[in-house]
């Protein structure tokens, strides 16, 4: 094994590890928000939100994040919408993970326990109200940890943008491979910031599950 060599490479890697936690908060953002959205959207009252949202999350979910990538980034531009690499990267990766937390989220929202809403009624909160006040705040608790594993997907996930030419770990170890001809120590590399990161997430979710079961 070449040691030599994962020493002078490793700034660039890191440099590219940036990239991919940009790429991956980002895109986590506009997961949660849309997420958000579309688990309000099926548990609606209304029957064409419900229907709205259920599109969405089967499309995302029933189709490869490569694809809605290629679709978004090479195909985008045949009907107006031009994005680079990076913002096409976010979106893409964006949209695929909300549909998963979707149903993290209703499923969490779901699991608190009918009585609480009921109590919230009887005493004159309204819905929105009984949300916001009672039903939210528990589910926050259930949320945490399929949340969680989510977002490692989410960033193992990432490597995807390398297809579309967003220079992030994959993308870096593929053109050091291209000119080094040492695929095992190159991807060794890689393999070792994305365990870093994926290891960062964790914590950061044990943390917030700990504090939450205290509170």
């Amino acid at each position: 094994m070449d040691f030599s060599l994962m020493v002078r490479v490793f700034p660039f890697f890191l440099e590219a590890a940036l990239v991919t936690v940009q790429i991956s908060a980002l895109a986590l953002v506009l997961g949660l928000a849309a997420g958000s959205l579309a688990a309000a959207a099926k548990l609606s009252r209304s029957r064409i939100i419900r229907t709205l949202g259920t599109v969405y999350v089967s499309i995302f979910r029933g189709t490869p994040c490569l694809i809605q990538l290629f679709i978004l980034y090479f195909g985008g531009p045949q009907i107006g919408i031009h994005l680079d690499a990076f913002a096409a990267g976010v979106i893409g990766l964006g949209l695929n993970i909300g549909a998963y937390m979707a149903e993290s989220i209703r499923g969490a929202i779901l699991s608190v326990d009918k009585g609480q809403t009921e109590a919230a009624r009887t005493i004159g909160f309204g819905r929105a109200q009984t949300m916001r006040k009672v039903v939210l705040p528990q589910a926050a608790r259930l949320m945490i940890r399929p949340l969680g594993v989510n977002t490692v997907a989410l960033v193992k996930g990432s490597a995807l943008v390398s297809t579309i030419s967003v220079v992030e770990l994959t993308y870096t170890a593929q053109r050091f491979i291209g000119s080094t001809y040492k695929p095992f120590e190159i991807f060794g590399v890689a393999a070792l910031l994305y365990m870093i990161i994926v290891y960062a997430v964790a914590r950061v979710v044990d943390l917030l599950d700990r504090r939450y079961a205290l509170s």
